[in-house]
């Protein structure tokens, strides 16, 4: 029995690429699915949805995938940047067809013929259709007879209204009630239900996990470093955010092959998924690195780790 279920046909053929290539690295290390789940730090069932082409992994799982399996980061770092662009893609398609659908469906809801009146439901044109019965007597009535019910009825229906339209009168005391109208809604109650996020913030909590904070609009001026210590002369940050509920590990004054981790420490403000994220300083040119985002709490909601290439490593809580 294969390892692997064959991928959506309608999947593309740059993101398919992807996936086999992620499924290759994790049949090579000979690990199960729970296991890189349990070494990445993300959830089983999202790398079930990764390696079946139904999610694209974020790069920060990519990363993490690469460091378990001892493969070249770079080349899984360009692949990925790839599969995004195809995801991309794919999304961009999905949402036209269904706009296409919603228009095609709003046409034929306005074209559909209206119901035809089933026969016999009209209305007399006038007069008596042709078989009528007559009352005995009735052509012999005086022509009298034939305005005087109508005179009656009409004196009726007029004591009628006037009593309806006395009781309204006094229930409204003579004055229209606007209250009666619909109240439409004011700009600001209407804004205080749909929460929004600061100009050049693209995600909150969750939505931030596992995606770079500088491209998310969260570091800059919008975050701050909680704790730090030093390591060797490597600084380690743990970088918090508030407005975007997430945290992310820094290190400064780097050299290659330096790593470093943040770990969610409080489980009250984490999610399953993406509580570990690693980076890397991969090129001898750069002199710091940071990690993708996990989701907390508070400030104190994590810790950030760095092992350098030289032998250290340390820890900021």
């Amino acid at each position: 029995m294969p390892r692997w279920k064959a991928l959506p046909e309608e999947l593309d053929p740059g993101l398919a690429e992807f996936v086999e290539e992620l499924r290759r690295l994790v049949d090579r290390s000979g690990l199960s699915v729970a296991a890189v789940a349990d070494r990445t730090g993300y959830g089983r069932a999202s790398w079930e949805r990764y390696l079946g082409g139904r999610l694209l992994a974020p790069k920060g799982a990519v990363l993490a995938l690469a460091e378990v399996t001892g493969t070249d980061p770079d080349g899984l770092t360009a692949g990925w940047e790839l599969a995004e662009r195809a995801w991309r893609r794919s999304e961009t398609r999905q949402d036209t067809t269904g706009e296409a659908l919603r228009i095609a469906q709003a046409r034929r809801a306005s074209t559909a013929p209206a119901p035809a009146r089933a026969p016999g439901t009209g209305a007399r044109a006038g007069g008596r259709l042709p078989g009528d019965a007559v009352p005995p007597g009735a052509r012999d009535r005086a022509p009298g007879d034939r305005w005087r019910r109508p005179a009656v009825l009409l004196t009726a229906l007029a004591g009628t209204l006037a009593v309806v339209l006395g009781a309204v009168w006094l229930t409204s005391d003579g004055e229209r009630r606007p209250e009666a109208r619909p109240r439409a809604k004011t700009p600001a109650a209407a804004a205080s239900t749909a929460p929004s996020l600061p100009a050049g913030v693209r995600c909150a909590g969750d939505d931030c996990v596992g995606k770079d904070p500088e491209r998310m609009g969260c570091g800059g001026a919008r975050a701050r470093t909680t704790t730090s210590v030093t390591v060797g002369t490597t600084l380690v940050e743990v970088r918090y955010s508030e407005v975007c509920s997430a945290a992310w590990g820094r290190i400064v004054r780097a050299a290659r092959g330096d790593r470093v981790t943040v770990r969610v420490v409080a489980p009250a403000g984490a999610t399953a998924q993406g509580r570990v994220q690693h980076g890397f300083v991969r090129d001898a040119a750069d002199t710091d690195a940071y990690t993708p985002m996990v989701r907390v709490g508070g400030a104190g909601g994590a810790e950030v780790c760095a092992v350098l290439a030289s032998g250290l490593d340390g820890c900021a809580e």
